[in-house]
C-alpha cells in the first residue's frame, strides 16, 4: 500500500513538474514575442517621426507630386493610428509602399537627389528600415517558438485553458508584396 501511494506521489509530482515547466516556458515566450514587438514600434516611431522632414524637403523640389506627397501623409497617420498587431502590419506595409513611390518621385528632381537633406534623410531611413527588417525577424523568430510550443504535446492539452489558446500572429509583408517580391527579382547591373 506504501509503495503504491509513493508510486502515485512521484507520478503526480512528476505531472505537475512537467505542466509548470511547460507553462513557464509559455509565459517566458509569450513576453519575448510582446518585447519584440516592443522593439518594433520603437523603429517604426522612429520612422514615421523621420517622414515629415523628408515629405518637406522632397515638396520644396517637387511641387506637382501633390498626390504622391498626400499619400505618404495618410499612409503616416495610418500607422501612428493603428493599435492591433493586423492592423500595425497593413499600415506599415502601405507606408513602405507610399515611400516607395515618393523615392521614385524623387528620382525624376536631380537638385533633390543632390540635396544634403534629402540624401542624410534618405540614409536614416535606410539605417531604420534595416534595424526594422532585424526586429522583424527577431520578432516571427518568437512568435514561431511560442506558437510551436503552444502547440506541442503536453502543452496544447493545458495551453488553452490558461490563456494561451491562439497562436500569435506572425509579421508578414503581405500577399500584394510578396507577389510582386516574386514576380520581378532584383535586378543588377554593372556599366562602365
Amino acid at each position: 500500500m506504501i509503495v503504491t501511494l509513493i508510486v502515485i506521489a512521484v507520478i503526480v509530482a512528476l505531472v505537475l513538474f512537467i505542466v509548470v515547466g511547460a507553462y513557464n516556458k509559455l509565459v517566458a515566450l509569450d513576453q519575448r514575442a510582446d518585447q519584440s514587438f516592443a522593439d518594433i514600434d520603437v523603429q517604426l516611431k522612429q520612422r514615421q517621426d523621420l517622414i515629415p522632414n523628408l515629405v518637406e524637403t522632397v515638396k520644396g523640389y517637387a511641387t506637382h507630386e501633390r498626390g504622391t506627397l498626400d499619400a505618404v501623409t495618410q499612409a503616416r497617420a495610418a500607422a501612428a493610428g493603428a493599435t492591433s498587431v493586423n492592423d500595425k502590419v497593413q499600415a506599415e506595409n502601405m507606408l513602405t509602399g507610399a515611400l516607395g513611390r515618393l523615392f521614385a518621385v524623387a528620382e525624376a528632381y536631380p537638385d533633390l537627389k543632390a540635396n544634403t537633406n534629402y540624401l542624410e534623410l534618405q540614409r536614416e531611413l535606410s539605417d531604420i528600415e534595416n534595424k526594422l527588417a532585424a526586429a522583424r525577424r527577431f520578432f516571427n523568430s518568437a512568435v514561431g517558438e511560442f506558437n510551436a510550443l503552444r502547440r506541442q504535446f503536453p502543452t496544447v492539452l493545458f495551453a488553452g485553458m490558461v490563456g494561451f489558446g491562439a497562436d500569435k500572429p506572425f509579421f508578414d509583408v503581405g500577399e500584394g508584396d510578396r507577389a510582386a517580391m516574386n514576380a520581378a527579382p532584383p535586378k543588377v547591373r554593372f556599366t562602365a
